[in-house]
């Protein structure tokens, strides 16, 4: 899926860019309004567009009535302008989701994957070797079967398999968890891995699955 991202401030884009590829979504961002409405209209490839309200040269909610006047593409506002008013004016204008500053980039996934699977009215199953991961349903199989894991586990063992062969440190981990775990020692972590190491059968000592790397973190390799 191709998200085009509209977001003046740099770290947050930055941020965004980065956090949204690791669930193999695609995404083009732009500081300047104008420039992202230009490739808006010439590309008609992108699936969803995160727009920020407070921009240069033009305010995000003309460019919501803009981006209406000439495509149907689904608009998530993200904006640290949380009042009622704004909400709703975002909505007259044709946003169909609004997300106020701060907020977990985890939850911004969840809502572009909600809003895609209502649009594009498909299961959100993704295959990678002999596993399954169910993002509807939060569950992951192996072979069919349904694997036991936590939330956390859900959460790191998705992580993993949706960079295969990149590696992941421990602290890229935890930030992925969101802040509730910004603190998590790197243990808890080895201790998570360990426990999915355990739900499906892989040695640690001869990784089929999940390979150390030494000093760094871990990478999924089946």
């Amino acid at each position: 899926m191709n998200i085009l991202l509209i977001e003046d401030d740099l770290d947050m884009q930055e941020l965004l860019h980065d956090y949204l590829q690791n669930f193999d979504l695609k995404v083009s961002s732009f500081a300047n309004p104008l420039e992202a409405l230009k490739v808006l209209k010439s590309n008609h490839d992108f699936s969803l567009v995160v727009l920020d309200l407070m921009l240069p040269f033009l305010d995000g909610f003309d460019v919501c009535k803009r981006i209406r006047e000439i495509s149907s593409i689904p608009i998530i506002i993200s904006s640290a302008r949380g009042n009622l008013g704004d909400k709703i004016v975002a909505f007259e204008y044709g946003a169909d989701d609004y997300l106020a500053k701060p907020y977990e980039p985890k939850e911004l996934v969840m809502r572009i994957n909600a809003i895609l699977r209502r649009v594009t009215n498909t299961v959100s199953v993704k295959k990678i070797g002999e596993f399954e991961i169910d993002e509807n349903k939060m569950q992951i199989t192996q072979d069919n079967h349904i694997l036991e894991l936590t939330n956390i586990e859900y959460e790191i063992f998705s992580l993993l398999l949706n960079n295969q062969d990149k590696v992941l440190s421990r602290e890229s981990i935890a930030s992925f968890l969101g802040s509730e775990y910004s603190n998590i020692k790197h243990r808890a972590i080895d201790m998570h891995i360990s426990n999915i190491r355990n739900k499906i059968f892989d040695d640690s000592k001869n990784a089929k699955y999940i390979k150390s790397v030494w000093g760094i973190g871990y990478k999924f390799i089946g």
